[in-house]
């Protein structure tokens, strides 16, 4: 599932499109904005599936090109093709929810063959698939095992792939780390992800709440903002540093069960990660300050909840 750090940086970046816009946007074009944020971190998500399991697939191809030569070898008309059976594999081949988004999406026209072909032909030479396949049993253990070698060591490792990626999902600055966990998950148990629903229901409505309140209260947020900001020019600050502390102001008065300590920290990282080198720590200064004012005039209205953030 999608985190709540995820949320914030695609509510983040929709925000800074709307500030950032030749014309005016109206909220319901915003949520459309956001939503379409979302639908490529699921495109991503179901493309790396896609690629790990063509990798795996090509040793029937390999096989079929190989017996085809005009004078094979013995080994040429031998290959084992036990990873093409390999039972996670088709478990996931056979998900109807993965069928359908890959009827949805077509990955395999994105697919980069020369790519599939050369991580195979890496993976045949590696002492992991030589190992795998000396074992004519199928073990779940090993069988996973071979699945998330593939993608670790050959995949996210294989610069020539993360360029690939790059190429085709500008998103995966943002999305890799967490799509690969829910990667690790999937491969572990098939058939059990709701593509359609990248996010609970909780979190879709912290989303969109968070970016209608922005946008609804931009000028009042802006009120508490700019008198903290004591020297500083407000249109001289970072965009992305004035749309995360209204952010994070936003979470201070509208959000009552998020800690404003995990608010804050959420938007130090981010400024360190999205914007400028000195962005953490103006951050950090402002939303402290705010926090501490709201609190000493009785407007800090949080519920203690264990499970926020």
């Amino acid at each position: 599932m999608i985190s709540r750090r995820n949320i914030r940086v695609k509510v983040m970046q929709t925000l800074y499109t709307v500030s950032t816009g030749d014309a005016p946007i109206k909220t319901g074009e915003a949520r459309k904005l956001l939503q379409q944020h979302f639908e490529q971190t699921r495109n991503l998500f179901v493309y790396l599936i896609y690629f790990l399991t063509e990798i795996t697939r090509y040793a029937e191809t390999s096989a079929h090109r190989r017996a085809s030569k005009h004078l094979p070898t013995d080994d040429d008309l031998h290959v084992n093709i036990k990873i093409a059976g390999n039972e996670l594999l088709w478990k996931m081949l056979e998900d109807p929810a993965l069928k359908e988004q890959f009827a949805i999406q077509k990955p395999e026209l994105l697919a980069d063959k020369d790519l599939i072909r050369n991580t195979y032909q890496h993976l045949v030479e590696t002492p992991e698939y030589k190992t795998y396949i000396n074992h004519a049993s199928r073990d779940r253990g090993e069988e996973k095992k071979i699945l998330e070698f593939i993608l670790n060591d050959l995949m996210l490792a294989n610069d020539a792939f993360v360029s690939h990626i790059e190429d085709h999902f500008s998103n995966w600055d943002d999305d890799g780390e967490m799509l690969v966990q829910l990667l690790a998950g999937y491969v572990q148990k098939p058939g059990h992800f709701n593509f359609k629903q990248m996010m609970s229901t909780d979190k879709l409505q912290f989303s969109e709440s968070l970016l209608v309140t922005v946008l609804d209260k931009s000028e009042h947020l802006e009120s508490l903002i700019i008198p903290k900001l004591k020297n500083w020019d407000p249109e001289r600050i970072a965009q992305l540093d004035m749309i995360m502390m209204k952010m994070g102001v936003a979470e201070f008065l509208y959000f009552e069960t998020i800690p404003p300590k995990v608010t804050i920290n959420e938007y130090i990282d981010l400024a360190k990660d999205y914007s400028t080198t000195q962005s953490g720590q103006f951050v950090n200064g402002i939303l402290d300050n705010i926090h501490k004012e709201l609190v000493q005039q009785g407007k800090m209205q949080k519920k203690d909840f264990k499970k926020t953030g």
